[in-house]
């Protein structure tokens, strides 16, 4: 586990998995030639324009951080060590303070996840009394925990779950679903068919239901999709033992076990397509059991804090997840790491250069300003949930949260695109900057469509108003043709002409967004404070 003195006991490298040896030697040789000439680019405000020295900065953050030594920057390894290593040395020697207001914890707020595959299966039918036959490898029994167990539960039939019965009804029932969403000829193949299954499925266990049965009358498989859920799932830890439980029936599975009843899998199909369809009980019980194998991660964020001259009015939070996949190609193919150059070593480089700025300003800020590298956005945005629920100050006192991820993609001159336009009451304040800053806001809403795979989704659930305003979501199409080439793959690595322009602009621009939400006299925002 990762540790530190406290900020006013000075800096000293955290210790981490084995000790430092020749990599970090050569990190510390890095540090220190990364370190010399930063006084020369350092703006005094935020009207300075980006230039080619801010792009080699930038450049020389990622090369670092996408380097091989780094491994991919996978959490709980060797290369979450050097990672937040160096971060956190590029934040003390500007001249951040610890953010995590815990002296037990300085700098490095400790994430522990879990990651959990299938074990054991087990499904048991009964009808008054008798066992129902059922043959081998129709059925499959999931759970969200380390084990969960219902035993002699009564089927209840909810159609295709579009609508959730009261709770009163599903209470101690197993609700049986069907995956195909209607208006589509059973067995087709559609790829359409399990759209919206998910959802379903958790608004029923939601609603009260002890398991979820999801009959695969569409163009899903049992196979397919028990080699989907083979691979390992992401979650913050918990003590708790139980999770929901979550299950799949074969179409040629239901029949079964309704042979010998008035009920047949096409007629239950038409039923659910009535307007006037009513749930119902069917003649099954089932006993189900469904266990886990659990990995735990130790894993952390790191957070430091540009202190305010009036704190008492709030924060603003500028946020980059480290993280990313470590190994992920396959032999034989050589280069087998996931380096994540764009996504996201171009994001913490921006958000370390942003943070630079802001600390240099002639004019200090009047709010505190938060400055985040989360843990686990790959794997579900867990830093950034971890942070949501233990923050080091009272979430409602985060008048505006920044994020910045994979902004090295568009060229300068580049409109920028928000990630959340229209969800916040930060659109008002993103537009006046960017009116005087001269920055185009591309008018377009299709970046909403990303608002859900990054970490700004995480800290929108809790009620903060989080946002990504960058150029890389200032043009879709170069963005997507991003996405279907090096996005997650080892190709994602520093490469000549890595386009730079666009992050350099989104830098300047940020000062200026922090600069505008950490002034009480620009915006407003009335803040409940707590204390720290």
């Amino acid at each position: 586990m990762i540790r530190g003195k406290a900020a006013t006991e000075g800096w000293q490298w955290p210790t981490g998995a084995g000790r430092p040896g020749r990599a970090f030697a050569r990190l510390n040789a890095l540090c220190a030639a990364l370190a010399m000439g930063l006084a020369a680019l350092v703006p005094t405000s935020a009207d300075a324009k980006p230039d080619k020295a801010l792009q080699d900065q930038l450049l020389a953050h990622i090369r670092i951080l996408a380097s091989d030594d780094f491994a991919g920057r996978e959490p709980g390894t060797d290369g979450e060590t050097k990672t937040l290593r160096y971060i956190g040395k590029q934040l003390f020697d500007m001249g951040l303070v610890s953010g995590t207001n815990d002296p037990s914890h300085p700098w490095y707020a400790p994430v522990k996840l879990v990651a959990r595959e299938p074990a054991a299966s087990t499904a048991q039918f009964m009808r008054r009394g008798r066992a129902l036959p059922l043959a081998q490898g129709e059925v499959l029994m999931l759970t969200s925990g380390r084990r969960a167990l219902v035993q002699g539960a009564p089927f209840y039939f909810v159609g295709r779950g579009t609508v959730v019965p009261a709770r009163v009804e599903l209470a101690g029932r197993v609700a049986v679903m069907l995956d195909a969403a209607g208006g589509l000829a059973r067995g087709a193949g559609d790829p359409s068919y399990g759209v919206g299954a998910e959802a379903r499925q958790n608004a029923l266990l939601a609603g009260g239901a002890a398991a979820v049965i999801t009959v695969l009358d569409g163009g899903r498989t049992l196979a397919g999709v028990a080699q989907r859920r083979r691979r390992s799932g992401y979650a913050l830890a918990s003590e708790a033992l139980g999770g929901d439980m979550e299950g799949f029936l074969s179409a040629a599975g239901l029949d079964q076990l309704l042979a010998g009843t008035s009920d047949t899998l096409t007629a239950m199909e038409r039923e659910a397509d009535r307007a006037d369809f009513v749930p119902r009980l069917l003649d099954v019980t089932a006993s189900l059991e469904a266990t886990t194998r659990e990995t735990t991660i130790h894993t952390h964020n790191i957070v430091g804090r540009i202190p305010g001259r009036h704190p008492e009015t709030g924060a603003v939070l500028l946020l980059a997840h480290w993280d990313h996949f470590g190994t992920c190609g396959t032999p034989p193919a050589e280069h087998l790491i996931c380096n994540g150059a764009v996504d996201n070593a171009s994001g913490v480089a921006a958000m370390i250069e942003v943070a630079r700025r802001l600390v240099h300003l002639a004019t200090p800020l009047d709010r505190d300003v938060y400055v985040l590298a989360t843990t686990g956005e790959e794997i579900g945005l867990l830093g950034a949930e971890a942070f949501a629920e233990n923050p080091p100050i009272p979430l409602e006192n985060f008048v505006a949260a920044f994020n910045l991820d994979s902004v090295a993609i568009a060229p300068a001159g580049t409109a920028v695109g928000i990630v959340g336009r229209g969800m916040t009451p930060l659109d008002t304040g993103i537009v006046a900057v960017a009116r005087e800053t001269r920055r185009r806001v591309a008018e377009s809403s299709a970046p909403n469509q990303y608002i859900q795979r990054q970490d700004g989704w995480a800290l929108m659930r809790h009620d903060m108003p989080a946002v990504m305003v960058t150029s890389a979501y200032g043009e879709i199409d170069r963005l997507e043709k991003y996405f279907d080439t090096d996005y997650h793959r080892p190709l994602d690595v520093v490469k000549p002409g890595l386009e730079l322009g666009g992050a350099a602009e989104d830098v300047a621009f940020h000062v200026a967004l922090v600069q505008y939400f950490a002034d009480p006299r620009r915006y407003g925002v009335p803040v409940r404070t707590t204390g720290r």
